[in-house]
């Protein structure tokens, strides 16, 4: 099995690396020639637990993947893992994907918010087993070719709709993942709740994400202050509304969970922070503007969806 990881941000990287070091075939495919030739020439840095690993791997840039050979490119039981955020699906990352996966590889996508699926699924030549995937994993990219791996948590994936492929295929291609997967030390879980994963993972970045961007505190600090724990309750209580209307079902998604998270990754930045630190569109419109878009869908109002939404994206 080989594994082309689209992206070489922090998510990209993290697992690109660890899966790597843990003897996967892995092809890093980057948005510049300059990270590819940096990744392809001198390999990547992984800090794990306070030590640094030098893993070996193969990279190359979109614009590079046109002049791959036949046998260069994936095919049935390898997998692309579209790792980039939803501002960066362009028409020309996603027409590379195409022909990554015109052979018959599976895709896995990464994104958080919702809104992407159908887009992606569109791109893809007919057929193509598209698989999203949610982590709650940390890392940190300190450099283009360096990431530093900074919170243990689980891969969770599975189709949501069946593919052109038959029930027994798809299952072995993803359990064979799994078995990948587990070789190099990644926790990861089939699921057959997709849409109920994907709707609580939204319904916890859209109470985590924009309140530590606008607020400017790393997670574990969002809750302790009283006024920023009564606006996280207010927005999970609107936010889980609109959900359940769309199709959460009641086990998923609890405030239990929602500082759970906090507490898990207490030292982290989330990403919307970063983005926002670092003067980066915000996957906003996909988080809170997609909660708002499902509310206007249901003919329900999304108030303080709309406020964060339009708070985070003045400090673009």
């Amino acid at each position: 099995m080989r594994i082309f990881i689209v992206g070489a941000g922090a998510l990209g990287l993290m697992y690109g690396l660890r899966l790597a070091r843990g003897g996967a075939a892995i092809t890093f495919v980057t948005r510049s020639d300059e990270q590819a030739s940096l990744i392809a020439g001198q390999g990547g840095e992984l800090v794990e637990e306070g030590e640094q690993f030098h893993v070996a791997a193969n990279a190359v840039s979109i614009t590079q993947c046109e002049a791959l050979r036949e046998d260069e490119l994936p095919a049935a039981g390898d997998w692309i893992w579209l790792t980039v955020k939803q501002a960066h699906l362009s028409d020309e990352l996603l027409s590379a994907v195409a022909l990554l996966s015109a052979r018959g590889a599976a895709v896995l996508c990464l994104q958080n918010g919702i809104g992407h699926l159908p887009r992606i699924v569109g791109a893809l030549p007919a057929g193509t087993l598209v698989v999203p995937a949610i982590s709650t994993e940390g890392a940190l990219r300190e450099s283009p070719g360096k990431v530093r791996y900074t919170g243990r948590g689980n891969l969770i994936f599975g189709p949501l709709h069946p593919g052109m492929r038959s029930a027994e295929e798809e299952e072995i291609t993803q359990k064979m993942l799994v078995s990948v997967l587990a070789e190099a030390g990644i926790s990861a879980e089939l699921s057959n709740q997709m849409e109920n994963r994907i709707y609580e993972k939204l319904l916890i970045n859209a109470v985590i994400n924009p309140l530590t961007a606008i607020f400017g505190v790393k997670n574990g600090e969002l809750p302790l202050h009283p006024s920023r724990l009564r606006l996280m309750s207010a927005l999970f209580m609107e936010s889980r509304a609109i959900l359940e209307r769309s199709g959460l079902s009641e086990e998923y998604g609890s405030w239990e969970k929602v500082l759970a998270v906090c507490e898990a990754t207490a030292a982290n930045e989330s990403s919307m922070l970063r983005d926002v630190q670092a003067g980066r569109t915000t996957e906003i419109d996909w988080i809170n503007g997609g909660i708002a878009e499902l509310a206007r869908a249901a003919g329900i109002r999304s108030p303080l969806n709309d406020a964060v939404a339009a708070m985070v994206r003045a400090l673009h």
